[in-house]
C-alpha cells in the first residue's frame, strides 16, 4: 500500500463457520471437509482446526454442500442466507474467525494530481460513503441473521473463542 492513500473502511462483517453437521465447538470441526476460497492463508486456517480445507470456486458452495462433496464452508450472515447456503447447512457457530474490512483507497500518483480542495472533498464523501455502508451493512446483517434464524437453523454463540484462537496460533 506505499502508492495508495487510504480513505475509508467498508465493514464486510465476520465469517464464521457452518455445516450439515452439528457444530459446537472447535473439536466439531476435525475431520470435516470445509469449502475455502482458494488461498494458502485460508487452507493453513481450517487444517489448524483439524478440518480438511477444500478449495471450490464460490458458485459451486451450494451444489457442493447438497451433494456432500463439502461438509461446510464460512462465511459472514448475508452471504450464508443470500446465497441459501442455510437452507444445505443448517448449524451456523459464530466463531468470528476473520473480520477483515474493504478498504477504500485510490492511487497516490492519482491522489497527488488532485487540488487540495479536490482532495478534501473526495476525502469527506468516502468517509460519508463509509459509514452509510456501514450502516447498510448492520442492517443487511441483522435481516439476514433474522431469516436464518426463523428458518430454525441451529445457531451457537461462543461467548470463549480461546479454543479458536488457540488452534489458530501456528497459522500466524
Amino acid at each position: 500500500a506505499v502508492n495508495m492513500v487510504g480513505l475509508a473502511w467498508y465493514d464486510s462483517g465476520a465469517r464464521s463457520f457452518y455445516a450439515t453437521k452439528e457444530l459446537n465447538s472447535v473439536e466439531d470441526l476435525k475431520g470435516l471437509k470445509i469449502r475455502v476460497q482458494n488461498s494458502d492463508v485460508n487452507v493453513a486456517m481450517v487444517e489448524a482446526l483439524g478440518a480438511n480445507a477444500t478449495p471450490i470456486p464460490f458458485g459451486e458452495v451450494y451444489t457442493s454442500i447438497q451433494s456432500g462433496v463439502v461438509d461446510g464452508a464460512e462465511n459472514n450472515w448475508p452471504s450464508y442466507e443470500s446465497t441459501n447456503h442455510y437452507e444445505v447447512a443448517k448449524n451456523y457457530i459464530l466463531d468470528q474467525h476473520t473480520i477483515v474490512p474493504e478498504i477504500f483507497v485510490v492511487a497516490k500518483s492519482s491522489w497527488d494530481k488532485m487540488s487540495a480542495e479536490d482532495q478534501a472533498a473526495v476525502r469527506e464523501a468516502a468517509i460519508e460513503s463509509a459509514k452509510m455502508q456501514r450502516d447498510l451493512w448492520a442492517k443487511r446483517e441483522k435481516a439476514s441473521e433474522e431469516k436464518v434464524r426463523a428458518a430454525g437453523n441451529k445457531i451457537v454463540e461462543l461467548s470463549d473463542k480461546s479454543s479458536f484462537i488457540n488452534a489458530m496460533k501456528p497459522v500466524y
